[in-house]
């Protein structure tokens, strides 16, 4: 199985839900193919090396591993700020996404800086003293609980993991619930973050199917197309977690089906794809119904608001998905968008992410060229 996570979720939470086939695949891949367009792999090596520089690509020493693009400077800021105890700058964010109705941005908000409060909630205790019934605070306090407690529960699994572990998690997990309902109530009423985060409880609590169905209505009755909700509950209806590969699929083929261009859920079918693959072989990503999900991603993405916040994790998705299509352009278009950043899909669950990325990106590289020059 290859393991699809949430690219902005917490490096705890997502060492959880990883498992080992994805690496059989690339290392069974790997060892068949090497380098395709040369057998020589020194000679291919430098050939690489001398188009990679001469298209101005990164190293993967540069490559920043904990982003998978390019940070909001108001969320860097924001997020220096609550780590020297300053809560001001993160409350000014949830204030600016609530007047503009933004949820893609609140959400994504949320999760950097609860990440930051279940390290130490110091400024976040601060800000609800100050603001006892503040919405941002609210929701930032329910969704760091959840961090909490898979950092409680650690990232090894079950039959390494310690019985007062898994009751912290279960604990911590269990108070949640409460936490997200009162977010929910001082939200403003349309505002599905509190719900989204929610989704994180019912995966680790393993709600029944019918609860899952009415945290669904709460998000999408106030946003339909929302990326990280749709992200998430792919997670939940994933064979790993409380569903099947044909919920799964189900669901990630009505999110495409339902939603207008640009709002990139023509990305879930690879996502439920991918999460579900079990082969050892690229065979199974160049069918007729793969290129065909993979060119669908691609319009969405062409016609999505460049400033989403999501688009990079899309992007990162597409470059190794027409990568294994040997679609050598297009994949390199891809990957000189996302240059220099590493932390999403499909990379982040490699031994080596810079290393992988750049490996392919490279071999993208270096056949675009070859084509060009043989055409």
């Amino acid at each position: 199985m290859k393991i699809l996570l949430w690219v902005v979720l917490t490096p705890v939470v997502l060492l959880v839900l990883g498992v080992g086939v994805y690496f059989l695949k690339a290392i069974v891949q790997g060892a068949i193919e090497g380098w395709r367009s040369d057998p020589d792999a020194e000679e291919a090596t430098a050939r690489a090396a001398e188009r990679v520089a001469a298209l101005g690509l990164l190293p993967p020493e540069r490559q920043h591993t904990k982003l998978a693009a390019p940070q909001p400077q108001a969320l860097t800021v924001a997020v220096a700020a609550a780590r020297a105890g300053d809560w001001e700058p993160a409350a000014a964010l949830f204030e600016e996404t609530a007047a503009a109705r933004d949820w893609e941005r609140r959400t994504a908000y949320c999760e950097k800086l609860a990440d930051v409060a279940a390290e130490d909630d110091t400024w976040l205790l601060a800000w609800e003293a100050a603001h006892p019934d503040d919405p941002g605070a609210a929701l930032v306090r329910a969704r760091s609980s959840v961090f909490l407690a898979w950092r409680i529960r650690g990232a090894k699994r079950a039959q390494y993991t310690t019985s007062e572990q898994f009751e912290g998690f279960h604990r911590t997990l269990a108070r949640t619930r409460g936490e997200h309902a009162r977010a929910a109530e001082l939200a403003p009423h349309d505002d599905p973050s509190p719900y989204v985060g929610e989704i994180w409880t019912a995966i680790g609590l393993g709600y029944p199917h019918e609860e899952m169905h009415r945290i669904w209505r709460d998000i999408t009755s106030r946003a339909p197309h929302h990326y990280e909700a749709h992200f998430s509950a792919l997670q939940y209806w994933c064979g790993k977690w409380h569903g099947s590969e044909e919920l799964a699929r189900a669901f990630a083929v009505r999110a495409a089906a339902q939603a207008p261009p640009g709002t990139l859920m023509r990305a879930f079918p690879l996502i439920a794809h991918f999460e579900h693959d079990e082969s050892d072989s690229a065979d199974v990503d160049r069918t007729p119904e793969m290129y065909a999900a993979v060119d669908a991603a691609l319009a969405d993405a062409a016609a999505a608001d460049p400033d989403h916040p999501r688009l990079a994790e899309v992007r990162h998705l597409l470059a190794y998905y027409l990568y294994l299509q040997d679609r050598w352009e297009p994949a390199l278009e891809q990957f000189r968008l996302v240059d220099g950043y590493v932390d999403a899909l499909p990379w982040r669950y490699k031994g080596d992410p810079a290393g992988e990325f750049c490996r392919m990106r490279d071999e993208s590289a270096v056949n675009a060229a070859d084509g060009r020059a043989a055409a």
